[in-house]
Order: C-alpha cells, then structure tokens, then sequence
C-alpha cells in the first residue's frame, strides 16, 4: 500500500484539504457529490499505480467556502488555476458524477496538460427521453438503494453510524452540491456542442444498471468526444470504483498504459 497524507493547499485566496499518495505519473482524482470520505480502498489502488492527488473541491469537506463560487464553470476555471499553480503537466485527469461534469468541462477549455481524460458516471449532459434521477428529491433511503446495484452495499451504508461533525460534512456536501447543479438539475445545456474540443484520449466508465445518470448518457458523452472509449461494466450501478473495482481498475488501465 502507497504512503498517503492529507495536506491544506492555497490555490488563489482559497485553501483546500487534499489528499495525496503514490508515485508516478500523476493522476487528479475529482470526486463527486459525496465529497471524498477519507482514505478509500479505490483511492489506495489508484494510488498503488499513479502519484494520486484527491482534493476536497472549494465548499466540500473542510475545504473553504469562497464568495466567488456560483457554478460549475467556476470550479473548472478554479481548477485550471490549480494544475497551473502546482506545477503539474500531463496529468490523467480523472471525475465521477458531478466531478466527471467538472473534469469535461475543465477538458473542453484547456486540455494542454492533460494526457488522459477518464469520466465515471458523468453528470453534465441531459438526453432527450432518457430518465435522469434527482438525488434531491430523494430520501436519504432511496439515494443509498439508488446508488448501488448490490443491495448490501445500500444497507451497509444507511447503517454507517456518522458523528455530528461527519453530519454536518454532508450537509455541507449537500448544500454545494445543490448550489452548483440545482437549475439547470445536473447538466449544462451547452456542453455538448463543445466536447469536441476534447482530443485527448478519453475513457467513459458506466455501471449498466446506473439509476442516477442510465448508460445512455455514456453513451452521449462517447458520441460527442472524438475517439472516446466507453466501458459498460455488468451488475453496476453509479459507483464503479467502489462497487466493481477490478473492472473499474482495468478500464484505468487500458486509457493510462494505452497513452503515448
């Protein structure tokens, strides 16, 4: 197992909790809704493979809150700054949900010091028919049975027993959340006409039994994206990475190693 440890970054006027690990050829890990909940087992195994940096966006975690941050944009613009200003230059940029929204959106603007692109269960786009689920108007219940496939992994989160300050984390998780993608609900009317802006290799990873964000909008996002790759993984629902990661880890594998 990698040597990991939690760091405060200034970037600007604003600090953040990231977490880092790994050696190798750097990976950004842009996480979604949730926030990043420590030291995960799929945080480990990318770490065993890349020199990992997972940082809390601004308004999540222990993260600051700052006045400037309105939406989606902002944080791509924010996290443009912050490749720049860590030095960091062919990185494989990689997101989940709403952090695989952000990662494209960050792609489409300035993909110089990007090498791989990978986008996991992406929010940002609406397709025309295709149901979309709104984890605002659910239950903290129906959000957990939505999230997996298996139904353990349901109960075993609902039966996590959270401390107040663990509590108040997701509440502010929450509330960013709700601030970034709440109109329009979880995707940006314009991205689609500019994704192929994106000439980088790009790995589109989908749990087919996804009840958040259905396939059919990996497969938009593989449609749009010159080149793209998409990988549908069996018996999976919206969180690859922690539900299937061995399938999760060998479609890293393909983009990353595949990469010149």
């Amino acid at each position: 197992m990698a040597e990991h440890k939690a760091e405060t970054l200034k970037i600007n006027d604003c600090n953040i909790e990231s977490l880092r690990g790994g050696s190798g050829e750097t990976m950004l890990f842009l996480h979604g809704a949730g926030g990043i909940n420590g030291w995960t087992p799929y945080l480990d195994a990318l770490s065993d493979r890349f020199n990992l940096i997972a940082p809390s966006h601004p308004g999540y975690g222990n993260s600051d809150d700052p006045d400037w941050l309105d939406n989606l944009a902002d944080l791509a613009y924010f996290y443009l700054d912050f490749i720049e200003q860590q030095k960091l230059d062919q990185i494989h940029l990689i997101g989940h949900s709403l952090g695989g929204w952000l990662a494209s959106e960050i792609a489409v603007r300035n993909a110089e010091r990007i090498k791989t692109l990978t986008l996991v269960a992406s929010a940002g786009l609406r397709v025309k028919g295709e149901p979309m689920g709104d984890l605002f108007m659910w239950s903290k219940e129906e959000r957990a049975h939505n999230l997996f496939y298996d139904s353990k992994l349901a109960e075993q989160r609902l039966s996590e027993n959270l401390s107040i300050e663990e509590e108040d984390m997701q509440l502010r998780n929450f509330f960013t959340t709700g601030k970034l993608s709440w109109n329009p609900r979880f995707h940006n009317p314009h991205l689609n006409k500019w994704l192929h802006r994106i000439k980088i290799p790009t790995m589109i990873i989908w749990g087919d039994s996804d009840k958040i964000f259905p396939p059919a909008y990996g497969e938009a996002y593989k449609t749009a994206i010159p080149g793209a790759q998409l990988l549908v993984i069996p018996n999976c629902g919206h969180v690859p990475h922690q539900e299937k990661l061995t399938e999760f880890l060998a479609g890293i594998d393909t983009i990353t190693k595949g990469a010149k």
